[in-house]
């Protein structure tokens, strides 16, 4: 069987080596010049003009993702050099804040809470009675809960300083109107998974190193293809249910017909590739797929990478207190993970603003919070649809579109939220409808 996969991203790569394990003929169309999706390294310079090598995007990963781990083994990636594992830590500037210690559940969790700086009894009491209550209900409320109705019985300070940088960087979207099923899902997958679970891995190589370049080589050697800087315009149904992506105007040869098409790029470009199938004869269900892609809403992410000569976390991340005039919720020391000294990458999830103006906010909260004050931008990365907005009893669309027809990513029905966990998970699922 021949298949196409139409996007490198995290998902993509992971349905491409699914597919060829299951003995499939592979090649994966991308769009863009290089691998990755929106889980890329991107060149960047200090203010010196010395190069460095920058994310679209800081990114991490916790011990729960397992699917995420299995491939990075699968296709080479030395995980113990690749990721820096830690125990989960939202610790501020100032020292205080929630680090748990390396112990299996619920043990951690009990102990790093009742040792947690800066919180009172009654802050420590009511996340221990809520959590115990998620617990007894099997981790389930009502789907239209948001994230703040689920927590409304704990304290202003532990919304401040745990539940609420703790939803966005996990859903990307405000607590306000972010699902409390979902949340509720990853606080069980992660706190009560198993030891190490819930340890924070940061990456420690930029993210194209991490998994799709070394995915792509494992695909080549396996005798896949993975063909950069092609764009596929529109899908052209064959007869006997076979299929033929036509590619943008380049001037290259169309790439022949497949007999299945897995769709692993962007919600929207997949939306539009399904959307120009609907007027074609016996495929009008296409229609009802792109309309509940094209109904989802996004959340961007923004990351300020600065630099000053010495500049040093006393841990490789820190949470920072958010507001509306100092919006990073987290920092990264990238000297600590990839060795880029003096290098700090700002996080602001859930982005909205100006480039220019939030760039400013930072370097100021980088001062005010950190005592810094000698940071120069680097260059900042504004990803407008990083996310799906991970809104309660959010409709997603399925995995088949349409007979020999499939989609993957972060944004299709699952469990989980826009995350590398999500995206992978899915690719390697998709590749059972096949």
């Amino acid at each position: 069987m021949k298949v196409a996969v139409i996007g490198a991203g995290w998902a993509g790569m992971a349905a491409a080596i699914a597919h060829v394990q299951a003995g499939r003929q592979v090649t994966v169309f991308e769009a863009a010049r290089t691998v990755g999706g929106r889980a890329r390294a991107v060149p960047g310079a200090l203010p010196d003009g010395t190069p460095a090598t920058l994310d679209n995007g800081q990114h991490i990963l916790i011990g729960a993702y397992a699917e995420s781990l299995r491939l990075m083994r699968l296709v080479g990636v030395d995980i113990d050099t690749a990721l820096l594992r830690l125990p989960l830590t939202l610790q501020f500037p100032d020292g205080q804040g929630l680090q748990l210690p390396d112990l299996p559940p619920p043990l951690d969790a009990l102990l790093g809470i009742a040792r947690a700086k800066g919180w009172g009894w009654r802050d420590k009491l009511a996340l221990l009675r809520t959590a115990t209550a998620w617990q007894l209900r099997g981790f389930r409320c009502a789907p239209a809960t948001s994230v703040a109705a689920l927590c409304a019985p704990l304290t202003p300070r532990l919304m401040t300083e745990f539940i609420d940088p703790l939803c966005v960087s996990a859903l990307n979207t405000p607590a306000n109107q972010a699902s409390g099923q979902v949340f509720l899902r990853v606080l069980q997958d992660s706190l009560f998974s198993g030891r190490g679970g819930s340890n924070l891995l940061l990456p420690r190589a930029d993210l194209g190193a991490l998994f799709p370049e070394a995915a792509a080589r494992w695909l080549q050697q396996q005798g896949g293809q993975v063909l950069t800087g092609q764009r596929i315009q529109r899908l052209q149904p064959l007869p006997g249910g076979r299929w033929q992506p036509v590619v943008a105007a380049n001037g290259t040869e169309e790439p022949g017909a497949f007999d299945h098409v897995t769709l692993a790029c962007p919600s929207w470009e997949a939306s539009r590739l399904v959307e120009g199938l609907a007027g074609t004869a016996g495929l009008a269900s296409a229609a009802r797929w792109s309309a509940t892609t094209s109904a989802l809403r996004f959340e961007a992410i923004t990351t300020v990478y600065a630099h000053a000569p010495g500049a040093h976390l006393p841990l490789p991340m820190l949470a920072l207190r958010n507001t509306a005039t100092h919006p990073a919720q987290f920092v990264f020391d990238r000297g600590q993970l990839d060795g880029q000294h003096g290098l700090l990458a700002f996080v602001v999830s859930a982005s909205d603003g100006d480039r220019a103006l939030i760039e400013q906010q930072v370097l100021q909260q980088a001062a005010a919070q950190l005592g810094i004050s000698a940071l120069q931008p680097v260059q900042t990365v504004v990803e407008k649809r990083a996310t799906f907005a991970c809104t309660p009893g959010l409709q997603r669309p399925g995995m088949q579109v349409l007979p020999g027809l499939t989609a993957c990513g972060d944004y299709v029905d699952g469990p989980y939220p826009a995350t590398l966990e999500g995206a992978v998970l899915s690719g390697t699922a998709v590749a059972a409808l096949a």
